[in-house]
């Protein structure tokens, strides 16, 4: 039985699935010079007297040298980012404490619901699905698929199976206690974000010039913006610039130390913040606020029934007895993937700061009763699979929730050269694609022209005082003396 449709479901025409082509090489500290050289070439006269615009586009037509990018965190926001701007001819230096996908990247359920979203949120969803599918073919990936998802109620915990004798579940393998289950979107997919981030990664690391070191990242180095207008605002703005970054180099591979570190200085023009809930860090970096609870949460794996393959379907189910409200997603590795859990916990900044208990992702710990809880109740709803022993495997990781729940995508104010990508929530494998193609847009052409982003403004959480005497790119905002 299979509750996908004969033909798979369009997404919205706003948004269409096109090839993604590679655009001539021209970054974002590049893009300025560009345009300076750009206006130097307008002003010249030409061998009349008048601007020559076939010296312009000779001059346009020159190979620019792409900015020096460093991005910290090597999980699917900065690898989409790194794989983005690889596809613009920008290489960049990924920075990892422990190895790529090592947090929620490689732990997440990978649900993708391009149809969902709030209003402010809508257009992610939808522009990013359309990404999603078409990545999928350019990766190869074998886990992207479409995927219908069921709304579920358990029964009364009595054992009987099916207890509302309405009508059987739309798949067989939900043959526990089912109060109700109806399907509640068919045009949803999936995603293992482990080979999706992994792929991601392998692709941007192709390019001549791409790196990915291993280590921590200490601290951004910034200084004054040099500028030449007598203009007190101009000289007192206080903008300052991206110099390096300073990381805690490992001597040893991904994921291993062999107890030997160095620090070093990377050279970089621009610095992009992927660091999940640790992308707090960058509040001291930066002089703005980026503030973050990071949620952390159990999941589960159990092996597939030959039933759970032969009509895949995700689940979103009702709050049980056990305090779970289960989201499972049968994969198509093999495995039904298990979240939800219930008992989150939420974790403040200072736990996420060096020193903190849960300042890396290797620290993030299992909480085992709600691993017990959740296998009970996945148990009472799919008996012949959920039943069957147990799970395969357990995890937990951190979602990092901003406090009005929306991600944090744009350049810091203030700060040239400084972008961030993080605070994506339970919707960060979805929005992966949309926002790492916007932040390759912002590095190399100065400007997003694939979403608007004016409601995930990195500086939206910045006191009137930390505004003052700063210049937000081009604009003064708030006191200038």
């Amino acid at each position: 039985m299979s509750l996908l449709p004969s033909s798979p479901a369009r997404v919205s025409s706003a948004s269409p699935r096109r090839p993604l082509r590679r655009a001539p090489r021209r970054g974002g500290a590049v893009a300025a010079r560009a345009a300076s050289d750009a206006r130097a070439s307008s002003d010249a006269p030409g061998r009349d007297g008048t601007s020559s615009s076939s010296d312009d586009a000779r001059d346009d037509a020159k190979p620019r040298t792409p900015p020096r990018v460093v991005i910290l965190g090597g999980g699917i926001q900065g690898c989409a980012t790194a794989y983005y701007l690889s596809k613009r001819g920008i290489p960049s230096t990924i920075v990892e404490r422990v190895s790529v996908a090592a947090a929620a990247s490689g732990k997440a359920g990978g649900f993708l619901a391009g149809g969902w979203g709030d209003r402010v949120t809508e257009p992610l969803h939808a522009k990013s699905a359309a990404l999603h599918e078409a990545l999928a073919e350019e990766l190869a990936l074998e886990t992207y698929r479409k995927i219908p998802t069921l709304s579920v109620a358990g029964g009364d915990g009595g054992g009987g199976s099916n207890s509302s004798n309405a009508a059987p579940p739309p798949v067989s393998w939900l043959d526990g206690d089912v109060r109700r289950a109806e399907l509640m979107d068919d045009t949803t997919a999936q995603v293992t974000p482990m080979e999706l981030t992994t792929r991601l990664h392998e692709e941007a690391m192709k390019m001549e010039g791409a790196e990915t070191i291993y280590g921590e990242a200490e601290s951004v180095a910034l200084e004054p913006v040099e500028n030449d207008s007598d203009s007190d605002d101009a000289k007192d703005s206080g903008e300052r610039r991206v110099v390096g970054v300073v990381v805690k180099k490992q001597s040893s591979a991904a994921g291993v130390s062999d107890g030997e570190e160095e620090t070093i200085t990377l050279p970089c023009d621009v610095c992009v913040v992927a660091m999940g809930p640790w992308s707090t860090r960058a509040s001291a970096w930066f002089g703005v606020d980026v503030p973050m609870t990071g949620v952390k949460s159990v999941s589960l794996e159990f092996p597939a029934s030959d039933a759970v393959k032969a009509e895949p379907a995700a689940l979103f189910c009702a709050e049980d007895r056990n305090g779970c409200h289960l989201e499972v997603y049968p994969r198509s590795t093999g495995e039904v993937y298990v979240c939800g859990c219930g008992g989150s916990e939420y974790v403040d900044e200072a736990r996420l700061m060096p020193g903190g208990d849960l300042d890396s992702a290797e620290k993030v710990w299992t909480d085992e009763t709600r691993v017990r809880a959740a296998s009970d109740s996945f148990g009472q709803l799919s008996r012949s699979v959920g039943g069957r022993g147990g799970p395969a495997r357990t995890q937990s990781c951190m979602r990092p929730c901003p406090p009005d729940a929306r991600p944090i995508i744009g350049a810091v104010p203030g700060v040239r050269g400084a972008y961030m990508n993080c605070g994506h929530n339970c919707w960060g494998i979805l929005w992966a694609p949309i926002s790492g193609k916007v932040v390759s847009e912002l590095v190399a052409d100065g400007k997003a022209a694939s979403a608007d982003l004016t409601h995930f403004a990195p500086g939206r959480f910045m006191t009137a005082a930390q505004k003052r005497g700063r210049k937000m790119r081009d604009v003064n905002v708030g006191e200038q003396w």
